[in-house]
């Protein structure tokens, strides 16, 4: 299970926030999903990621997701507040206050938009890291805010006290072997399907979308790595390829993952806040395409799979908008 040594997990769930169909948090639900993951095999929980649709929830609603976290994992799992802003001195504030409200661990983010040089990049993370004394994860994730974390930027930062680990989205395995092999920090996949090959030179472990749906198969890859059963690991690697990349492939996995989880019947609702939108008739056809291959897979049950293509269609504005102050 989790090392002694690493305070964030193994499975990390990269939590969509449900909501209702006009947009608002769903709070029952939220504390639903939350429970529903951590006994199917999580040990980890990200919320206000990317998946967590964190670009358009209040501060307010980010605390509150890691206070109803802590609340129902009650020690059972980590709860790490992800997102942050590109914005310094608002991202040290909102993870002053994650702290405050309970956080294990926090994932920042590489500033989006600005589009930093690397000694930018260099001091945000630095001064984030300075304002908490929670453990932290470096989110490289470069086709979403433009720049990537350079090898070079993460051998300087891997020599704070407060950063422990990568989430990589890049994909560049020969630099994760070469910074695991010149640093102490641990690697989380942040790609999905490339969970297995991560672990597979190292890394700890996964920070995933699909996990919303399925945290079992997860558990058995990286159980199966901790025991040096590759055979195990492999098997459950291509038994969930069918549902990644139903996830993965056609809509962002926030929509894709929404729109599945209401399907089974698991949140109420498979609402997303503008500017992302449910899938069009083509892409759910795609998506439900993909989950007719899914056979076998722990925890993901199709033979009731319901979809609601209307009840996903558009997005939600809700009442009270996202705020960098």
């Amino acid at each position: 299970m989790t090392h002694t040594s690493n305070p964030f997990g193994q499975v990390l769930v990269a939590l969509v926030t449900p909501m209702t169909a006009d947009g608002e948090v769903d709070w029952p639900a939220v504390e639903k999903h939350i429970d529903d993951v951590i006994t199917a095999g999580a040990d980890g929980i990200v919320v206000t990621g990317t998946t967590g649709e964190t670009s358009t929830l209040t501060d307010p609603e980010k605390l509150k997701l890691v206070e109803v976290g802590k609340s129902v994992s009650a020690g059972r799992a980590k709860i790490i507040t992800g997102g942050g802003s590109n914005e310094t001195a608002h991202a040290i504030e909102l993870y002053k206050a994650s702290e405050k409200a309970g956080a294990d661990g926090i994932m920042i983010v590489t500033p989006y938009y600005n589009k930093p040089t690397q000694a930018g990049i260099l001091t945000h993370f630095r001064l984030v890291a300075d304002a908490t004394d929670l453990p932290v994860i470096l989110y490289d994730i470069p086709g979403r805010t433009g720049v990537p974390i350079k090898y070079e930027t993460i051998l300087r930062l891997a020599k704070h006290p407060n950063i422990l680990a990568v989430k990589d989205a890049k994909g560049d395995f020969s630099e994760v072997s070469r910074v695991l092999n010149q640093t102490d920090l641990m690697y989380f996949s942040g790609d999905d399907a490339n969970a297995l090959p991560h672990m597979a030179i190292g890394a700890t472990g996964l920070i995933g979308v699909t996990a919303n749906i399925a945290p079992a198969p997860y558990r058995t890859i990286v159980d199966a790595v901790n025991a040096g059963d590759l055979a195990t690991a492999t098997a459950a690697h291509q038994q969930l390829e069918p549902l990644v990349r139903a996830v993965m492939t056609h809509v962002p996995g926030t929509v894709a993952a929404k729109y599945i989880l209401h399907g089974l019947g698991r949140i109420g609702s498979p609402r997303v806040r503008l500017p992302l939108v449910g899938p069009e008739e083509w892409e759910a056809a795609l998506i439900e395409d993909e989950l007719a291959l899914v056979s076998g897979v722990p925890g993901a049950d199709f033979s009731n799979f319901r979809p609601d293509r209307n009840a996903a269609a558009g997005g939600a504005l809700p009442k009270v908008h996202g705020t960098t102050r």
